[in-house]
């Protein structure tokens, strides 16, 4: 049997009862989107041509009766910070600081009024209090802060009537003024109306909507026709009905004329499935599933998702299936989670760090820029490849406009736009971030696929820059980029993107509010956890709790049964029902399910069938399999050409360390992305400082140092730091922060080298020079290699001390010398624990013939444990020392080695097998 909704049900009534005088009628609904519903339903009832009838919502209907137009709430914002200035002769608040108590104070306003509270009783309840609260300060203990917070309290009275008047004169107002304003007109619009009034599908009344309607209907010019559940309006205790109970008990026309439109709906058969996931990308693709499964069944007209958490938006949009051809998005989403908002926040902190880093010079952060180039709304058009590929390469931490807009290809307006100097002017900012919306706009139009969904939210932040714009223009207020920003995203709060869409096609996804007085066959809702579903306890009131509760104002506890009506009027005549909720238990939207499911688990009807299921994210028995590479024929011939063109010891040990990282960065020649480096890396500081000392000595190569040339380094060597800092780092900054720390460790990892050098010439080492940075290369061949291998790389330095041959490899991290042992040859070249000993070896080789039938010793300095000085390669027989020389015998036991090592990287049927690191 199929469900006769309420709206189909309230369409028969009219049908059946005014249809001489359809045309005539006023039907008031609780929101706007109703209408469309409902004259749907109106088109299936009447069977000849007539006039349908008039349709408003409840807030059009109350500034009709009032004659007053509702503003938005920052433009009330505006006009209250006229009225505060014109009442606070000194010590007046900027703009930006009074909107942050402001807004608040102004929806205080409107709750007073809206439920028609006598104001200065209120306020003067809230002083009165304030003053209690300090009745034992002493004089001498009160503070000017404290003074004028209890003048803050006695002012609210002569805030709250100079703004009310001020309003009053501009006919406009908020919520709660034209609600007080429609009831003070009311015999005067009650008396001049002739046609009937409906009020259909209500719940949850203020004072001033009661007053309305009790009085319209003693005076039988409207009848109210509510959509109460009979199951909940005779229990005393559930929430659904808190509203209807109160109605029915307190209304007077109800002590002579029945309570229409009671249901027994929600005891009919339903199911109901509770499906808990992880996270809220997880409830997307269950939604997604659920309606690939259901749309084969039943139309999509009769399905909807209603959203806990409107955030859950584009993820389910990109979560539902293709089956789903047409929808209709009857919510508001969020100005706050809009991507180009978000875009527009980046162009404002760019611009404003920009404009206060220096008054004179307009200095661009390499973040900032790169996060407004890299957006998705900008990469595709600006056409800034060239620019981000400069800005990395020559590591600007800090760039110039001038810099930035050389950089850039002539012609490129888009780029010149989002980058054109911003001036203090309000007006002239927003004109140009307005430029540049237009521009996304057209670029949008220009592309083929035409995507609507960015086309909604660039459209959205457009209209809140005009809005904007506006607002400045007519108020002085905002002289800042500052207050400027403050204000924008004050606004973008408010501003919801708007969706095009057919309403009664489709699949329908919308909010908790946008269902009221809709039905659905089949409902999922979503987010269905505590502090979601139904919102957790919010106090943004200066208005203490127990003080509201003892005036009459809505507190949380009449939020949640507003809460707890809309979600037993989701399922009171809907037949399958699937409530999905996040089983996370981490993160601020995680926690337990929704009390509505434990209560729909406790109070389960007869006819309903409850089903509980946990969904996780399929989970392989592995994380991944580990990468394997055949080595084809491409490979293998790539393999030769690096033996030809010569294997480094780091090509060497970055096969050991890992065969795939090896396969990447040598055979694919894949090498790692240009970053602009902010904090000098550790390898940057070793370069900075191999290169520091590579010029220092260049002097004095093939030449005995004595401690005058030392010395004379020693007065050269922080400008030589300096030099090379210039030259590797490029035009990163190293004048403050970390690398101002780095820049002064480098200048003593050198200093303190030179004055160890200095110390041991003073002990009568003779030392000479040999090579710096040199490169060496040497041809390994052997009967056991399928052909003759070079073997190549660069030595920091070799020098001759006291007769022997040292080969020193410098090292800007702590190497300790029990890591330069080794005990026994076997497995050398399997332990990457063994790296540095095969560099050093490998160097061994290389130079060997360059000094035939000499004793070489090879080894580290290391700059982090320089104490220990020159660390040469050992080997050991337990803790006794063999050798820490390097011979013909040592480095024929390392070929051996070494030539294991180059056989299986060269064996074809080996393949490239991924080390878990």
């Amino acid at each position: 049997m199929k469900t006769i909704s309420f709206l189909s049900l309230l369409a028969k009534h009219i049908v059946t009862n005014y249809s001489a005088t359809i045309e005539e009628l006023v039907i008031v609904m609780p929101n706007k989107r109703a209408k469309v519903f409902l004259l749907e339903e109106l088109k299936k009832e009447v069977k000849q041509n007539s006039f349908a009838p008039k349709i408003i919502s409840i807030e059009d209907f109350i500034q009709d009766i009032a004659g007053i137009r509702s503003v938005d709430s920052v433009e009330l914002l505006f006009e209250f910070y006229t009225v505060y200035t014109s009442l606070t002769e000194k010590d007046q608040q900027p703009f930006e600081q009074f909107s942050n108590w402001g807004k608040t104070l102004l929806q205080d306003f409107n709750e007073i009024d809206r439920y028609l509270l006598e104001p200065n009783h209120v306020f003067s309840y809230l002083k009165d209090i304030e003053a209690i609260k300090r009745w034992n300060l002493e004089p001498q203990d009160k503070t000017k802060l404290i003074d004028n917070y209890l003048l803050f309290w006695e002012n609210m009275p002569l805030y709250y009537d100079a703004f009310y008047k001020h309003l009053l004169s501009k006919g406009i107002g908020y919520q709660g003024l034209i609600y007080r304003e429609a009831v003070e007109n009311l015999n005067h619009f009650s008396n001049s109306i002739h046609h009937k009034i409906i009020f259909a599908g209500f719940n949850a009344l203020n004072q001033a909507e009661e007053k309305i309607f009790q009085h319209l209907l003693s005076l039988e010019k409207a009848v109210v026709l509510w959509d109460v559940e009979e199951t909940f309006l005779n229990d005393p205790y559930h929430d659904a009905s808190l509203f209807a109970r109160k109605i029915k008990k307190s209304w007077p026309h109800y002590k002579s004329n029945p309570y229409e439109w009671l249901f027994n709906e929600f005891k009919q058969p339903k199911h109901i499935q509770i499906m808990g996931t992880p996270k809220m990308i997880g409830q997307a693709k269950l939604v997604g599933e659920i309606i690939e499964t259901i749309s084969s069944e039943q139309n999509l007209e009769n399905i909807a998702v209603v959203l806990g958490e409107e955030n859950m938006l584009i993820p389910l949009l990109h979560s539902l299936p293709e089956s789903v051809s047409h929808l209709n998005i009857t919510m508001g989403y969020s100005g706050k989670n809009n991507p180009a908002q978000l875009l527009i926040s980046k162009l404002f902190k760019m611009h404003q760090n920009a404009f206060n880093r220096s008054q004179t010079s307009y200095v661009f952060y390499y973040k900032d820029v790169l996060e407004v180039l890299q957006n998705p709304l900008v990469e595709p058009f600006a056409k800034a490849k060239a620019v981000v590929k400069k800005i990395n390469e020559n590591n600007y931490t800090f760039i110039t406009h001038s810099k930035l807009v050389e950089f850039c290809e002539k012609g490129n307006d888009f780029f010149t736009l989002l980058f054109q100097k911003w001036e203090a002017n309000p007006i002239t900012v927003l004109e140009k971030i307005s430029s540049v919306l237009l521009q996304i706009r057209n670029f949008l139009l220009d592309e083929s696929s035409n995507d609507k969904l960015t086309n909604a939210f660039v459209y959205a932040v457009f209209k809140v820059i005009n809005k904007l714009t506006t607002y400045c223009e007519e108020h002085k207020h905002i002289t800042s980029i500052e207050g400027l920003f403050s204000l924008y995203k004050q606004i973008i709060d408010f501003a919801e993107v708007s969706f095009e869409g057919e309403p009664l096609q489709g699949l329908q996804i919308m909010g908790v509010l946008e269902s009221r007085v809709l039905d659905f066959e089949t409902v999922i809702i979503t987010s269905m956890n505590e502090g979601v579903f139904p919102a957790g306890k919010s106090q943004n009131s200066f208005i203490p709790l127990d003080v509201k509760r003892e005036l009459g104002l809505p507190t949380f506890k009449e939020k949640d049964a507003i809460y707890t009506y809309h979600f037993y009027h989701l399922l009171q005549r809907a037949k399958n029902v699937y409530l999905l909720y996040n089983t996370e238990s981490e993160g601020i939207d995680a926690g337990e399910k929704s009390r509505f499911i434990t209560q729909l688990e406790v109070e389960k009807q007869p006819n309903h069938t409850i089903t509980h299921q946990i969904y996780n994210a399929y989970l392989p028995e592995k994380a991944r399999e580990l990468i394997q590479v055949e080595k084809s024929d491409l490979v293998m011939e790539r393999l030769k050409e690096m033996a030809e063109n010569g294997f480094s010891p780091s090509t060497l040990t970055t096969y050991i360390r890992n065969p795939i990282q090896f396969y990447f960065q040598r055979i694919l020649r894949i090498s790692d992305v240009d970053e602009v480096e902010e904090n000098i890396a550790a390898n940057t500081l070793g370069t900075i400082i191999h290169g520091a000392l590579e010029e220092l000595y260049k002097p004095y190569l093939n030449t005995f140092l004595s401690v005058s040339i030392i010395e004379s380094m020693l007065q050269l060597a922080n400008e030589e730091v300096l030099k090379q800092f210039k030259y590797v780092y490029k035009e990163g900054e190293i004048t403050k922060g970390k690398n101002l720390l780095a820049f002064e460790v480098a200048k003593r990892n050198v200093f303190n080298f030179l004055q160890l050098e200095k110390r041991l010439l003073e002990q009568g080492d003779a030392v000479k020079v040999l090579f710096l940075e040199q490169n060496f290369e040497q041809i390994l061949t052997d009967e056991r290699l399928p052909f003759p291998i070079k073997i190549k790389g660069n030595v920091d330095r070799i020098e001759l001390r006291n007769g022997k041959i040292r080969i020193i490899d410098y090292k800007t991290g702590k190497v300790e010398q029990n890591g330069l042992a080794i005990q026994h040859w076997q497995g050398l070249t399997e332990d990457i624990k063994y790296d540095k000993i095969i560099q050093l070896l490998c160097y061994a080789f290389m130079v060997q013939s360059e000094f035939p039938n000499k004793e070489l010793e090879v080894g580290i300095i290391s700059f982090k444990n320089l104490k220990v000085g020159f660390m040469p390669f050992q080997i050991k027989e337990g803790r006794e020392l063999v050798s820490d020389l390097v011979d013909d015998s040592v480095l024929n036991d390392f070929k051996t080695e070494l030539i294991v090592l180059l056989n299986e990287i060269l064996n074809v049927e080996l393949s490239f097998e991924e080390k878990i690191i």
